[in-house]
């Protein structure tokens, strides 16, 4: 898959990264999402390298990168901190400005890295996601059923990692299915990855620690901030066939937000950079050199 990238280990204050990256040229840092690595832009990073220096960490918690042991309030987990570990990995590879692209978790780290190192974001392309902040503050039944993992991995006393732990691959690959649209395919290499790395059980704990976080500390950060919106532009990106486009106005709730917002629906469900490569390299050419 990522033929011209080199890997590399950057330590930050809280974690050690496992990075891919290659090219020249403006710097963009690429997030990925839940349960998956930095993979799972094997399509959208290398067509992007001729014109940007593309930067695909894996998230702490997820893949290569470590998982560090987390506390009562499940700090080491919070968006916050995962949002710093970016902003030191980029400080690291000398870059003071840069755009930053985030699908799923990804997206939502993102967001936190935008409100605070505002003066180091460019520009800013979410997909497939609304504030976590909306999405608890409008949960209903509809959002209970299709989120459900929202709730389940944030229950205690290990039971979801326990039943996970019972059959990951099962799991990945329902998760994959359920979220995808019908027609979507992965390729073999990128799904190996995926279940290798969250088929361990420390990957399976700090990914429910990942979700506690959200529902907990995350929620605390984000109405203490809720004043403060996004002054990078912002791209958001989502799938037509998901339950984001089903259930929210995207552009609408992310106006009340960030102060400049584009975007639009792909053909794909919630897997963007696999389903719909090509929308958005697309998408993320135009954005990125407007």
């Amino acid at each position: 898959m990522f033929n011209t990238f080199k890997t590399e280990r950057y330590r930050t204050g809280g974690a050690e990264l496992f990075v891919r990256r290659s090219g020249v040229g403006q710097p963009v840092v690429f997030l990925h999402g839940f349960p998956q690595t930095s993979a799972m832009w094997h399509h959208v990073g290398p067509s992007l390298v001729e014109h940007f220096e593309v930067i695909c960490p894996d998230l702490r918690g997820y893949g290569r990168s470590s998982k560090p042991p987390t506390d009562e309030q499940h700090t080491p987990y919070s968006k916050r901190e995962m949002a710093n570990d970016i902003a030191e990995l980029m400080r690291l590879l000398g870059h003071e400005r840069y755009s930053v692209v985030g699908h799923d978790r990804g997206g939502r780290v993102a967001h936190r890295l935008a409100l605070d190192h505002p003066q180091h974001v460019e520009r800013l392309c979410v997909m497939d996601i609304v504030p976590t902040l909306h999405m608890f503050d409008h949960a209903d039944q509809a959002f209970a059923t299709g989120y459900y993992h929202w709730f389940f991995l944030i229950q205690g006393k290990g039971m979801p990692e326990h039943m996970i732990g019972a059959d990951p691959e099962y799991y990945l690959r329902m998760k994959l299915g359920q979220w995808s649209a019908p027609d979507a395919v992965f390729a073999p290499e990128a799904l190996a990855e995926y279940i290798e790395w969250f088929s361990k059980p420390e990957t399976i704990h700090a990914a429910c620690e990942d979700y506690r976080a959200a529902a907990g500390v995350d929620l605390a950060h984000d109405r203490a901030d809720r004043q403060r919106r996004i002054s990078a532009p912002l791209l958001a990106l989502w799938g037509d066939k998901g339950f984001v486009h089903r259930t929210y106005d995207v552009l609408k709730v992310w106006r009340d937000y960030a102060d400049e917002v584009s975007g639009k629906a792909l053909s794909s469900g919630h897997f963007l950079p696999e389903e719909d490569p090509q929308g958005v390299i697309d998408a993320l050419r135009s954005f990125l050199n407007s």
